[in-house]
């Protein structure tokens, strides 16, 4: 059966995957995406109110009306709030702020050593599990495990006489299917946490969604990709391809240095004094971080500033280990590390200040909380909740990811609309998050959107001039369907054990 789905695939016209990339680079910048909603939701709320639409509140049954942004009122404070709505958006602060830690962390070059460490000393059995689980861990960092990890994979599946886009493609799984999961919290986690406080909020002004709120679920998927990637890898991928007889010549792979180890090893000793510290201000009784008037550890100081414990957490192993290597001699390279980790994100502000014009618009409007409560009584009225819901939408969210590469972007699209909605539904907006991140991550590995496509393939023609977009899209289509399926079925255990996905994000509200 599995055999034959592949090669359905492998007959998939080339029409088919030229669509989806033709599709998608007719979107509009991400930028003037989120513009064209924000004047699309300033129109709308004009349309609402001249239909008089309207929805009661299940919670206290007050009726609820739609503002007119073109009112004197609503233009009035579109005027007065555009700024305020830019500095107080939520994912702003946070990736700032998380960015300052990881860029000292991927600058000093402990990212990069990290990988080799992981990948290289691994057992020869355990290869591919190496590559595949450094591929996940690597996501921390922004663009390391696709510049460093994915050719190293190929370059190391080569050398040791397999095929070279086999390493490529278990590497590609790892860095690309794996981005929503990791044993570690990142700027991502803050970024989509942040939207989807954002988004809750619409609901209940008082509703907080911290950065580790999928932390659990994300340790067990990190598990959980390894595992599948490794048996897509050698029991698939490989036996496919076949014995590599292209005329790449094999490239010697340089171990880690001495003073890589030792720095290596600060970093970690640095890493254990962070977590003693956090420890220390969390764990005892009456501990300085935990809640000063209940003593509690979930709503805390600890976990309302999660984002300052994230940045340390990078931030001082980082800066050890590039005091000991070199590649931090001074406080000018230590500034100069944060402010190159900070360029990519130019675009990023830009189009956090015009996404945050459409979350703030949506929500003033009161579209999203009237859509929301009338989206929610349709889906109870056609007996679509629970486990068939949450399914749903982890197929439409992958689905989406198919034509619109950026994963932030696509979720401050969606998560006004659908974390209120299941909001009314009795789901924490963790559960919305991480079903989000399922079906975002699990078809990364297909879409020719996503931004570091190109780069795979031109890693991939370094083998085979002959690779292209199509190539690598069959190649990771397993890869894709696995992820999906295990994913989905993971989930759906979680669920019905009743598990919280994190510190904070129970399945219900």
């Amino acid at each position: 059966m599995l055999y034959r789905i592949l090669s359905i695939f492998k007959r998939l016209p080339k029409k088919a995957l030229d669509f989806i990339e033709f599709t998608g680079n007719k979107l509009p910048h991400p930028a003037t995406l989120f513009a064209l909603l924000a004047l699309l939701v300033v129109l709308l709320s004009w349309i609402a109110e001249m239909f008089s639409a309207q929805a009661i509140h299940p919670a206290d049954q007050s009726v609820i009306t739609v503002n007119n942004l073109l009112s004197g009122d609503g233009l009035r404070w579109m005027y007065t709030s555009i700024m305020s709505n830019f500095v107080k958006f939520p994912p702003l602060g946070y990736a700032l702020t998380a960015m300052i830690g990881i860029g000292i962390a991927e600058g000093s070059g402990l990212f990069g050593a990290m990988i080799k460490a992981l990948v290289l000393n691994a057992p020869v059995r355990l290869i591919t599990a190496a590559i595949v689980l450094g591929g996940v861990l690597s996501s921390i960092g922004e663009g390391v495990g696709y510049v460093i990890l994915i050719p190293l994979g190929a370059m190391i599946f080569h050398a040791t006489g397999r095929h070279p886009l086999a390493g490529l493609a278990a590497a590609f799984c790892g860095v690309s299917g794996g981005f929503g999961a990791n044993f570690m919290i990142g700027a991502n986690d803050t970024i989509l946490a942040g939207l989807s406080e954002a988004a809750a909020q619409i609901i209940d002004p008082a509703q907080k969604v911290n950065p580790v709120v999928n932390y659990y679920f994300m340790c067990a998927s990190t598990i959980m990709i390894t595992v599948v990637g490794t048996f897509v890898t050698e029991k698939i991928v490989e036996p496919r391809l076949g014995k590599y007889s292209g005329p790449a010549p094999i490239v010697s792979l340089k171990p880690i240095t001495p003073r890589q180890k030792k720095g290596l090893i600060g970093a970690l000793i640095g890493l254990v004094f962070v977590i003693a510290i956090l420890a220390l201000s969390v764990i005892p009784d009456g501990a300085v971080l935990r809640n000063p008037e209940n003593n509690s550890l979930l709503d805390s100081p600890f976990f309302s500033g999660i984002i300052i414990g994230i940045l340390l957490f990078f931030l001082v192993p980082g800066l050890i280990y590039g005091i000991t290597v070199g590649t931090i001699r001074s406080d000018k390279e230590f500034m100069k590390h944060i402010v190159n980790s900070l360029k990519p994100f130019m675009n990023y502000i830009v189009l956090v200040f015009f996404a945050a014009q459409f979350v703030y618009f949506f929500k003033y409007s009161r579209l999203g909380i009237i859509l929301a409560i009338h989206g929610a009584e349709f889906l109870k009225d056609i007996g679509l909740t629970g486990i068939p819901l949450i399914v749903a939408f982890v197929l439409l969210a992958g689905f989406i990811n198919l034509f619109m590469g950026s994963a932030s972007a696509k979720w401050a699209i969606m998560a006004p609309v659908f974390v209120p909605m299941f909001m009314l539904l009795g789901y924490h907006p963790a559960l919305t998050q991480v079903a989000y991140r399922i079906g975002d991550s699990s078809t990364n590995l297909i879409t020719p959107m996503m931004s570091y496509f190109a780069l795979i393939v031109a890693f991939a023609q370094k083998y085979d001039e002959k690779n292209g977009i199509g190539t690598i899209i069959a190649t990771m289509m397993p890869y894709s369907i696995f992820l999906m399926i295990s994913w989905i079925i993971m989930l759906c255990l979680w669920m019905a054990l009743g598990l919280p996905l994190g510190p904070g994000g129970p399945l219900n509200l």
